[in-house]
């Protein structure tokens, strides 16, 4: 199979360049996991991207507590709350917004750069192109999310949530698979590859799914009820888990069915990671593949340890935190999986 960018006319640094705006892209999503869970993630009401300085005077501090306190959150939930209070969740979301601008310019700005030198050609221009607009359309995503818990509720619509953290990932897929198209030649097709293929493909799919529930769970706050492993209630099904009807309902607006299926799809992937990692160490594949197939089918324990004592703990920030930025190193290594028997 020819190699999808023209490897030996490519710029060296260019690799480094993309997964260094990958690394931060991960940063953003744990900065994001940290404003969901403080509490921070609606204390700024406007959205201005061209402005950069945070409220400087007290006329500008008072100006945007005063914004805030008109919020369904200040009303429903923080009315005891002063100024020293909500600058204490202003800044975390302040620095979210502030991190996801820098990630622009980190990207933009050397893309330019490459472009006059002629170092990016036409394969790689346009995936460049659709990482610029992806990224673009992700700060709109972003502010769409907040804007739904500013209007009648003091909660973020958790099907926003979920549609912005996905497409956080992928982005920052697309940013390690062109760096490694990049950094790696491409390498000889083995004789299991494309069964791998297909089966990492899948796995990758499978892990995205749990992702999305695990945002659903998040959005819902599902993870404070049952706070129990295995069983949810004492049953192997949440006694109220079908209370809404039509019943399909129940897997994507129901707190308890919502964290059941999270529950499922998480065993799932705990097994069928694990199953694939041992079928691989046998296989006939590239020897670049062992390392990220075994990382992956390790770390996918890691994950699950997480998640199960996120639960049984009522989602403690720390622990939760880094239950979330498993998701990202999870879905990372299945990437790095998937581009090495890419040629399969």
């Amino acid at each position: 199979m020819r190699d999808p960018l023209p490897i030996k006319e490519v710029s060296p640094p260019l690799a480094p360049w993309l997964l260094a705006c990958a690394a931060m892209v991960a940063i953003m999503v744990a900065l994001g996991g940290l404003t969901r869970l403080t509490g921070s993630g609606l204390s700024m009401v406007q959205w201005n991207p061209h402005h950069i300085l945070p409220p400087l005077t007290q006329a500008q501090w008072d100006e945007a507590f005063a914004l805030y306190r008109a919020t369904p959150e200040y009303q429903w939930v923080n009315t005891a709350m002063d100024l020293a209070g909500f600058k204490g969740i202003f800044w975390l979301e302040y620095i979210h917004r502030l991190w996801g601008r820098l990630i622009g310019v980190v990207f933009a700005l050397p893309l330019v750069a490459f472009a006059i030198k002629g170092a990016i050609h036409r394969p790689l221009a346009r995936r460049l192109g659709l990482l610029l607009a992806l990224g673009a359309a992700q700060g709109g995503m972003g502010w769409y999310m907040v804007a739904s818990g500013l209007v009648d509720r003091p909660e973020i619509s958790h099907f926003r949530l979920a549609v912005h953290l996905v497409l956080a990932l992928i982005i920052l897929a697309l940013l390690l698979w062109t760096a490694l198209d990049i950094a790696r030649p491409m390498a000889l097709p083995a004789a299991d590859s494309r069964k791998a293929r297909w089966a990492l493909a899948g796995l990758l799919a499978l892990a995205m799914t749990t992702i999305i529930w695990g945002a659903f769970v998040a959005g819902l706050h599902a993870g404070h009820i049952h706070n129990s492993f295995p069983l949810m209630g004492g049953a192997w099904f949440p006694p109220e888990g079908l209370r809404l009807n039509p019943p399909l309902r129940n897997a994507v607006e129901n707190p308890a069915a919502v964290q059941y299926v999270h529950r499922v799809l998480a065993l799932t992937s705990l097994a069928c990671v694990t199953l694939f990692g041992l079928w691989s160490r046998t296989a006939r594949l590239p020897p670049a593949a062992r390392r990220p197939l075994a990382l992956a089918a390790l770390f996918v324990w890691l994950q699950a340890g997480l998640g199960i004592a996120t639960l049984l703990l009522a989602v403690p920030v720390p622990l939760a935190a880094l239950h979330q930025m498993g998701a990202v190193v999870l879905s990372a290594l299945l990437t790095w999986g998937l581009h090495t028997v890419r040629s399969g």
